[in-house]
């Protein structure tokens, strides 16, 4: 290897630890402060990547903004050698939509989260769709974790209504609690994530304003939300996945909030690690 190639590879591998500074092992908990791309819904797949890599994480949760759920195999393999080849790693993939009462539609979604490589589908079932998920789930060995939407959502407003279906199906059927809709449903959220226990499998974090008001989102740590509460919570239960940032306002330009709330977060994570 001569200098310059060393070099190269020595800037890669610092680049690459440094992005995987964000996974906090605390206790039995592993925590990874990731990003919903989602908050990138304006951007390419080519500036999410940029701008996850601009957080400090490499953990990123893909939506179907920057990969198309109807993509070919060829373009499916071309987007994951694209984050494969910025040190990003992919926790999941969705919100997707498991509204059709029809397996071929949750095949080929399952399909999709496979070629990908995603370990686990953030989703959005009904009551009839979700039990018949759990086979899909076996055969692919990809985990589903059950977005609530909050007091609108007609199927599962609250953790505990995808609990109460899913807590005696396969454990890699389970949860991503969003913290906002749930606050806005007024249930503590503390409590409620003790409650999911070990089928919480993915988490969206936000703050809010008004706890009670979904258009009151502000940066992590300026809101009212128990933000340390919930870490404290996530590290009590050895927890072991991601907390992904879904930003949600300022789409134009959603950096400046989004490096706060990352600040914010590590500042959390940090205490807790030293205390």
């Amino acid at each position: 290897m001569n200098r310059r190639e060393y070099l190269k590879t020595t800037a890669s591998l610092f680049a690459a630890n440094l992005l995987r500074a964000q996974e906090y092992k605390i206790g039995a908990a592993d925590i990874k402060l990731g990003v919903a791309s989602y908050s990138f819904r304006k951007f390419s797949r080519a500036q999410a990547i940029e701008m996850t890599k601009q957080l400090g994480t490499p953990y990123l949760n893909i939506k179907d903004f920057h990969l198309s759920l109807t993509a070919t195999p060829a373009e499916i393999a071309a987007a994951r050698k694209e984050f494969a080849d910025a040190g990003i790693i992919i926790v999941g993939c969705g919100n997707i939509s498991f509204s059709k009462d029809d397996e071929k539609d949750i095949r080929q979604k399952f399909e999709y989260a496979k070629m990908l490589g995603s370990p686990l589908i953030v989703c959005a079932p009904t009551a009839v769709t979700l039990p018949k998920l759990e086979k899909f789930v076996r055969e692919y060995n990809i985990k589903i974790a059950v977005h609530n939407h909050g007091p609108e959502d007609k199927n599962f407003p609250t953790p505990q209504s995808v609990l109460a279906l899913v807590k005696n199906m396969d454990p890699r059927c389970g949860l991503c609690i969003d913290v906002g809709h749930t606050a806005r449903t007024g249930v503590d959220l503390v409590s409620t994530i003790a409650e999911a226990g070990p089928r919480l499998l993915d988490m969206h974090i936000k703050d809010l304003a008004d706890p009670k008001a979904k258009d009151s989102q502000v940066p992590v740590g300026e809101g009212k939300l128990p933000i340390r509460g919930i870490f404290d919570q996530l590290v009590k239960m050895g927890y072991r996945g991601s907390v992904n940032l879904e930003y949600e306002i300022d789409e134009m330009n959603p950096m400046p909030g989004m490096q706060k709330s990352f600040t914010y977060m590590r500042g959390v994570l940090k205490s807790l690690q030293s205390a």
